[in-house]
């Protein structure tokens, strides 16, 4: 190369670097790395789970201000949340916080409502090593085999679903059959609920597609598989978001002495539960079980703002947020990933349920669930979940399912 040209070459060299030292030098590009702690919120604004996303997002918020005392800062850091909308699509997902950790400049994801979108969120922390804290997504493949370091989860997993709903249904001489989604979040869920029965027996699965609106079909298999089997016969919902599996109950299912179970839900879908007093089942959430104070506060502030209680998925976006103020501090705004990582693991927190624990084998949060009894109360127009217990967190075997 001539001369005169690497001259030139290593003047524009030098300019680069340059430019890159008073980039990386610049007052307001450090002080705003000093002063801000940025989170992205990967959720469904939109999309067939928009009704959980949106409660997800309230939650989180809510725990923001509950959680640094109305002052959105840790440890002298402004905290900014960057909203992104998956529309419940993975690829979506995907592409979105990969933008949030590279362009955005975030260090730390929560997110999101689908199962299936989080399975592709997952190898995304992993190559910016980032931390993901998932919620609400459920599916156990998320802290099972799917996992990696960079994903916690304050949301519940399949299993707590499963081990829950098992104490109220596994009883000797019990034939089930179940109806839920075919995806992730369905196929994960009924796996863990055979996994966990211990004496019932399930003699039938009916998978229906996620925007399923007439059950007739599927309902009738699930009536034959059932309706010659001796004992009681139970069918168990597991379902989440649009659709109401319930109508299967249309199906004249008094004649064949079939009954019908099903986890909680959003207060809307549970309006479908008012007919059915004393149905049994267990949820994660309703608003009149946990007794402690995050909880009133919740209960309280969220009246207060919308003339409504909190639903199932605020508490859940309510306790994201408490983890990861309470992780800060104790931190004291580091936001480096191995200091957080180290932090969070084992880490106990308060939430609305009260106290949950991330499982230091697979960052899973440890919580309490509730046995439940629906009533039809007058006073509401869905059916009220009544405690028949408190099932600790010390009561579930929660298999761990990843290849740590």
């Amino acid at each position: 190369m001539p001369l005169a040209s690497k001259l030139l070459a290593s003047r524009r060299s030098l300019l680069a670097l340059a430019a890159i030292a008073a980039v990386a030098a610049s007052p307001t590009v450090l002080a705003q790395a000093k002063s801000e702690i940025r989170i992205a919120h990967v959720y469904s604004k939109t999309g067939p789970l928009e009704a959980y996303g949106k409660q997800t997002q309230t939650g989180f918020m809510m725990g923001l201000d509950y959680a640094t005392g109305g002052t959105m800062t840790v440890a002298g850091k402004k905290i900014v949340v960057l909203e992104k909308d998956d529309q419940g699509k993975p690829d979506v997902g995907k592409s979105l916080l990969a933008t949030a950790y590279g362009d955005d400049k975030a260090d730390i994801a929560v997110g999101p409502t689908s199962s299936g979108v989080a399975l592709a969120l997952l190898p995304v922390a992993e190559e910016y090593k980032k931390i993901l804290l998932v919620e609400p997504a459920v599916a156990d493949s998320i802290t099972g085999d799917k996992w990696n370091k960079y994903i916690f989860r304050t949301g519940r997993n399949s299993s707590q679903d499963a081990i829950s709903n098992a104490v109220a249904l596994d009883k000797d001489n019990v034939s089930i059959a179940t109806l839920a989604q075919d995806y992730a979040f369905g196929r994960d869920g009924i796996k863990a609920f055979k996994d966990a029965l211990k004496h019932a027996k399930v003699v039938h699965e009916e998978y229906l597609p996620q925007n399923t609106s007439d059950f007739t079909a599927g309902g009738q298999r699930i009536i034959d598989a059932l309706k010659d089997k001796p004992g009681r016969k139970i069918i168990y919902f597991y379902w989440a978001g649009a659709g109401n599996p319930l109508k299967v109950a249309d199906m004249d299912l008094k004649r064949y002495n079939i009954e019908v179970a099903a986890g909680g839900n959003i207060l809307p879908a549970m309006v479908a539960y008012k007919p059915y007093a004393g149905m049994e089942g267990a949820t994660y959430y309703y608003f009149g079980l946990p007794k402690n104070p995050v909880n009133e506060w919740l209960v309280a502030n969220h009246y207060k703002q919308f003339k409504s209680p909190p639903d199932f998925f605020t508490a859940g976006g309510m306790s994201a947020a408490i983890a990861i103020v309470e992780a800060l501090k104790k931190t004291g705004g580091d936001t480096s990933t191995d200091k957080l990582i180290k932090t969070m693991e084992g880490m106990t927190f308060e939430s609305p349920k009260g106290k949950m624990t991330f499982r230091k084998e697979d960052h899973q949060a440890m919580q309490s669930m509730y046995h439940t009894r629906i009533k039809n109360d007058p006073a509401f127009a869905w059916g009220v979940p009544e405690l028949v217990r408190e099932i600790k967190p010390e009561e579930m075997n929660v298999p761990i399912k990843n290849k740590r």
